[in-house]
């Protein structure tokens, strides 16, 4: 057994050497050839791979799983790193109306052409929402590449984008369930969505108020060592948390890279990371192509050519279609419809999960890669002629088309302009709010009747059985729900107030104005109040004990509530203003910490000393939060603190009272520095 170990180990360790050999090579001579690394790597699998003769380099099933799994987690685990919560708000409904669209739209065109071809039901279901899903690692490279990032239409293509990866984590989901049922029954797409919602949100509300806590102290210790070990944890650790709740370690990954991101330190996690994420990366896009049998490519070339085309065209108008239809003109959405002309990791995941789940045909994979490959070549050229194919739509386009266009953007941007009304924005905001604090109660009732199916096993001689066992669940999930249903209460109380007034004029209620508002409140809070009943007794339905002990339990409730009210209200709060904390702060990327870097030369540079006083602001913040350099033109060179001098700090580096802070520039920076750093000073 051990020998066999050994030689199981070996081979591991032989393949994955092979992996990062041939990948590096195919790293130079793509990068020579100025085409996209990414080809370079799914052609060197294809070349490795165990279909490929006459002698294949790898062709151990299991190290090529391990492999592709090992790149999966990483691949989402960097591209959740890149989510940005600020971002989507910023293009929210641009994003969230582009992206439903274009997904709509693929998946009928993707099923369409799988019925067309006569391919089965379900290998029609899985091409469409393969070919639904951009690429997000591409797009950023090609933009990257072309320097065009920071530009407008660049930062709409990234909210899509996002919106995507969310909606595909989604689709993903329910593709798993309908692979096992077999069908799409509306309950059950509900319940999929119900408890993938709950998922969600408490591992984002429990990961922004714990994990940048923890990684902030972390960092205080100045060891990469430790920083990187304890990111590594929390990715495999949330990974593996998926995976136990039958999602999968894409999600778990995606997401834990999200609330990372939050973090303070991400430029240094992310420059810790940098390598690790690159290796990853170039194992699974080498892992897909140890899957591709070109023999099978060569048999289905008309399909691929058919399916490429169908990408390029549909997502091209299909996305432009979205993000005009939005409120933006003609050509920032042109822009952002050519930027996404492309599949990529998501299509991957999706057929690779018909795959494990045995529910596609073989060739369904290969099809994917090679048409993913076909429109990364395809892309960057698109993003590149895109100024000229819209001169040519100008040209071509007749008048009264372009001028209906110019007229629905003007149309919506003075719609946008009218939707400010104070009350109906915080109506909104008060009614997400009651949304998620349900979404966190769902997910505390849907833990514990897992916990129900399994607990007489982890516990056989539980008290008064299952019963015992029912009650016990239920009142531990009540009392935990506990501050969520007082918050929803009085959120629920504050929203009836503001919607009787919005509601009852003065003009209209005349000297009843407050009876005929107290009327609209109070039908509004007991009809919220016997929804709430409703919704906690259908949560409810699988835990809920004997009638007996239910009476007992939900009197014991009543008395914490009553007796604890005020004690849940400062739990909920302290916990809704640690989250607004995490959110309030954005963090400092790499793309953005080299503000506070020393440049290379400058000729009027002045050299002076400022310290850092309690009553200044600063203290307690990085450097990378204050943009100094970006507002003063002055930069941190070195930083005095007691008998520790640190000389060139970070972005990251946090500036402590008493600090005595090197700053280097002209006279007028350095006196735009002080004003910044010391109001007091002069």
């Amino acid at each position: 057994m051990p020998l066999a170990t050994a030689a199981h180990d070996v081979s591991f360790l032989q393949d994955l050497a092979i992996v990062m050999i041939v990948a590096g090579l195919v790293t130079i001579v793509f990068h020579r050839l100025k085409q996209p690394v990414v080809l370079g790597y799914i052609l060197a699998g294809v070349i490795i791979g165990p279909h490929t003769p006459p002698l294949p380099l790898i062709s151990n099933e299991g190290t090529i799983q391990t492999l592709s799994e090992l790149g999966i987690i990483f691949l989402m685990f960097s591209l959740g790193l890149e989510f940005s919560l600020r971002k989507l708000k910023q293009v929210g409904a641009t994003a969230f109306i582009g992206a439903t669209l274009a997904i709509l739209v693929m998946l009928c065109a993707g099923y369409s052409l799988g019925q067309a071809f006569g391919w089965s039901s379900i290998d029609s279901i899985f091409l469409g929402a393969i070919l639904s899903i951009s690429s997000t690692t591409i797009v950023v490279k090609a933009l990257g590449e072309l320097g065009l990032s920071k530009k407008p239409f660049a930062q709409l293509i990234f909210g899509v984008l996002i919106v995507e990866d969310i909606l595909a984590i989604v689709m993903i989901a329910i593709l798993s369930g309908f692979a096992t049922t077999g069908s799409f029954a509306a309950v059950d797409i509900g319940i999929t969505l119900m408890k993938l919602g709950s998922f969600l949100g408490i591992l984002l509300v429990a990961g922004l108020i714990l994990v940048p806590r923890l990684l902030n102290y972390v960092a205080r210790f100045k060891s990469n060592e430790m920083l990187l070990i304890t990111v590594l944890g929390l990715c495999f650790g949330v990974s593996l948390l998926a995976v136990r709740l039958e999602y999968s370690v894409a999600l778990g990954a995606f997401l834990i890279g999200a609330v990372i991101a939050e973090a303070r330190p991400i430029a240094r996690i992310e420059t810790l990371l940098e390598p690790l994420r690159d290796m990853f990366s170039a194992v699974f896009f080498v892992s897909i192509g140890l899957l591709i049998d070109p023999v099978l490519l060569g048999h289905y070339a008309g399909p691929i050519l058919v399916i490429t085309a169908v990408v390029v065209v549909g997502q091209v108008l299909s996305c432009s279609l979205g993000v005009f239809l939005a409120g933006h003109d003609r050509q920032t959405s042109l822009r952002v419809g050519m930027g996404l002309a492309q599949i990529g990791e998501f299509s991957f995941i999706i057929a690779a999960l018909g795959m494990s789940l045995k529910v596609t045909s073989s060739f369904l994979y290969p099809i994917a890669v090679a048409v993913s490959a076909l429109t990364t070549l395809i892309t960057p050229y698109l993003i590149k002629n895109s100024d000229s194919i819209i001169e040519w739509f100008d040209r071509a386009a007749p008048l009264p088309v372009k001028r209906w266009l110019d007229f629905y953007t003007r149309w919506t941007s003075e719609l946008a302009e009218g939707e400010r009304h104070f009350g109906l924005r915080l109506a909104r905001k008060w009614g997400w709010q009651i949304a998620l604090n349900l979404l966190l109660i769902t997910g505390i009732f849907i833990a514990a009747g897992t916990t129900r199916r399994r607990g007489l096993t982890w516990w056989p001689e539980f008290p008064r059985g299952e019963d015992g066992l029912k009650a016990a669940l239920w009142l531990g999930a009540m009392l935990l729900s506990l501050p969520l249903l007082i918050a929803v209460f009085r959120k629920l109380r504050a929203l009836a107030m503001l919607l009787s007034e919005m509601s009852v004029t003065r003009v209209a209620g005349g000297v009843n104005t407050n009876s005929l508002r107290s009327v609209v409140a109070n039908t509004i809070v007991a009809a919220g109040c016997i929804m709430l009943v409703l919704i906690i007794l259908l949560l409810s339905s699988t835990i809920l004990p004997s009638w007996k002990l239910l009476l007992v339990q939900a009197l014991i409730v009543t008395v914490t509530a009553i007796l604890l009210r005020r004690s849940f209200t400062k739990l909920y709060s302290k916990a809704q203003f640690a989250l607004q904390e995490t959110l309030a702060q954005p963090p400092v990327h790499r793309h953005t910490a080299g503000e506070t870097r020393l440049p290379a030369m400058m000729r009027d540079a002045q050299i002076a000393t400022i310290r850092i006083g309690k009553a200044a602001g600063v203290a307690g913040k990085l450097i990378g939060e204050l943009r100094l350099r970006t507002n003063t033109g002055a930069s941190i060179v070195g930083i005095q603190r007691g008998a520790e001098s640190i000389i060139n700090p970070g972005p990251d580096e946090e500036l402590r009272t008493d600090d005595e802070v090197l700053l280097l520039g002209s006279e007028a920076q350095l006196d735009a520095a002080r004003k910044l750093l010391s109001p007091q000073a002069r």
